[in-house]
């Protein structure tokens, strides 16, 4: 398949004109499964817009960008925009190698490898840096042993970001590695969280003499910290732009979340739009949502050129209170109905499952607390909090807890 005509043109028109004329060619809702739609959408380089001609991209400025995703977004068709949300293709671009670049980056922005992250562990969730999985080397392969825990995907997933120890004999930052690890191998074993809505998105991952080759390690040997605080931007550009919708979405998927328009006509529905307190809150959730927006589109920006920003952790922690005063408003909007809950109360039924799922994007990512910290520290420029294991071999540092 050949790239469209009017690929040349950079002008908002000519990129608009360009989008919708392949779209009327070739979208046709529930035609193409997911993998071959968004194969036709990569070979045609509007998946990521942003990124240069030579991976799959156009080189676009992020204002000519944005129209690709507005008229995407137009026919509700998938798969453009993933230079902002795929933080696995992102991550791999940035910190592969060639051969990992070439090899990976196209099966994540086709969805033909499934994704998980191995981040978190019983011990080690707001201290990340405290995380004890074990790897030890082994030839040109690693041997890891550890646990991992609240792990989306992880039954499915063909690839996991593996975070792991290899110098035990740093201080806790510079000794840990990145690897683009295989999950389908044995010594994995896989167990289901079982969350408040009834879901189990999240699991335990318990690692027993799993392997992973070094060609597949991100970044520099124990410069792991560095790949994971890039790719911790982009997971959270994710969750400050983009939030699940309802429980019938599938459990992977994140969905932008559908604004104001959704909550005004809920109000209109239950004939609560002219009430003023319902008003006045619908004005500040659209108020949360616009700034939010905005914030969004500057840590975008200095993702794009480089910028290892902590203006991503502000737009995660607005986007969680969003959801949290989204969801109140909605239940106060529904009423009594929320008393009631199953599918024979479906407005109900949403109020109650997105006022517990919105606690997800509280916890996941970074919990509202960490995402204080980062803030307080790196965008106020406020002390950062005294650690005193910080410099010592984790060795011993660990042994101090």
């Amino acid at each position: 398949m050949t790239v469209d005509q009017h690929s040349d043109d950079p002008t908002p028109d000519g990129i608009r004109s360009g989008v919708r004329e392949f779209l009327a060619e070739k979208w046709v809702p529930g035609q193409l499964s997911d993998p071959d739609w968004l194969d036709v959408v990569v070979r045609n380089r509007w998946a990521v817009p942003r990124w240069p001609t030579d991976s799959y991209g156009r080189g676009l400025p992020d204002s000519l960008a944005s129209i690709v995703e507005e008229e995407f977004d137009r026919v509700g068709a998938p798969g453009s925009g993933q230079d902002r949300f795929n933080m696995h293709a992102n991550t791999v671009r940035v910190f592969g190698s060639d051969e990992l670049r070439a090899s990976f980056v196209r099966p994540m922005l086709t969805s033909e490898f499934r994704m998980c992250l191995l981040y978190s562990e019983p011990g080690a969730g707001s201290d990340l840096a405290s995380l004890r999985t074990r790897a030890v080397r082994e030839g040109d392969e690693w041997v890891i042993d550890g646990q991992k825990v609240w792990t989306s995907g992880a039954a499915d997933a063909d690839y996991a970001f593996l975070l792991a120890r290899t110098d035990w004999n740093a201080p806790k930052h510079k000794g840990i590695s990145f690897f683009l690890f295989p999950m389908k191998q044995d010594g994995i074993e896989v167990r289901p969280i079982k969350q408040i809505t009834g879901e189990s998105e999240f699991n335990e991952v318990f690692i027993t003499g799993a392997r992973v080759s070094d060609g597949l390690r991100l970044g520099e040997l124990h410069g792991g910290w560095k790949v994971l605080q890039r790719a911790l931007v982009f997971e959270r550009l994710v969750m400050g732009d983009r939030a699940r919708a309802g429980r019938d979405n599938d459990a992977m998927a994140v969905t932008q979340y559908s604004g104001e328009e959704d909550l005004i006509g809920l109000a209109r529905t239950f004939e609560r739009l002219e009430d003023p307190v319902i008003r006045d809150r619908l004005a500040t959730v659209m108020a949360m949502r616009t700034v939010n927006k905005w914030n969004s589109q500057r840590a975008e920006a200095e993702a794009a050129a480089g910028v290892e920003s902590a203006v991503a952790a502000l737009g995660k922690l607005s986007m969680s209170g969003i959801l949290h005063e989204s969801a109140a408003l909605r239940s106060a909007i529904v009423g009594a109905e929320c008393m009631a809950d199953g599918r024979d109360h479906p407005d109900g039924d949403t109020a109650n499952f997105l006022s517990m799922n919105a606690f997800m994007t509280s916890i996941g990512g970074g919990t509202d607390q960490v995402q204080r910290n980062i803030i307080g520290e790196r965008v106020l420029g406020l002390p950062r909090e005294e650690d005193p294991t910080r410099q010592l071999p984790f060795s011993k540092a660990s042994m101090s807890r």
